[in-house]
């Protein structure tokens, strides 16, 4: 773990498990690690990034216009493989969000992964694969993509595979870009006045 912090406190790139699938971490206020996280992924330069937070608090942090229902999805689904999309303020840098009015947030719930990203935060956390190759699952196979070029944890047992769910809240009614780990109807059961 002390390469892991060293790497990330000097704008490395590490590979470190979610409750999903792994991501490729980097600090977020950096530019330099960013754009190294978007050349070791060979990742196209106007694909946005999610911000990897601790705390719901650093999701008000980076957002506005937020729905009145916010704090009980988030105490209901987060930490979790939920991913939130909001309109972004004037915190969000431009190499972040490319340019778009709108940012997604994570909390993943990898208890290692969680306090580094209290420690480092916020940090980007894009899926640890080459672009437009399936999302990584085995850290070995990462390794080998990435040629031994980041350090990573290594806790292939703590993954599902199964992409968290994309729910977009920047607009009048809620909407699920991507199905993944948590339904509509779970959702619903949780937070019954959200409007899709």
């Amino acid at each position: 773990m002390d390469k892991i912090e060293q790497t990330l406190a000097e704008g490395g790139a590490a590979v470190l498990p979610t409750e999903t699938v792994y991501g490729l971490f980097a600090q977020a206020l950096d530019p330099k690690a960013v754009q190294l996280v978007y050349e070791l992924k060979r990742r196209p330069r106007d694909k946005a990034l999610n911000l990897n937070v601790a705390l719901l608090e650093d999701i008000y942090r980076f957002s506005k216009h937020q729905p009145a229902y916010l704090d009980r999805l988030c105490q209901a689904f987060l930490p979790g493989p939920l991913t939130i999309v909001l309109e972004a303020n004037d915190q969000v840098p431009i190499w972040i969000n490319s340019g778009l009015k709108t940012v997604g947030f994570r909390i993943p719930s990898h208890p290692a992964t969680l306090d580094l990203i209290a420690k480092f935060g916020p940090l980007i956390g894009p899926s640890a694969n080459l672009s437009g190759s399936a999302s990584g699952v085995s850290f070995r196979q990462i390794m080998m993509d990435f040629g031994q070029e980041v350090p990573g944890l290594e806790d292939d047992a703590f993954l599902t595979g199964q992409d968290s769910t994309i729910l977009d809240l920047s607009g009048p009614k809620a909407r699920i870009l991507r199905q993944g780990a948590i339904s509509k109807e779970d959702i619903l059961d949780k937070v019954p006045d959200i409007c899709f």
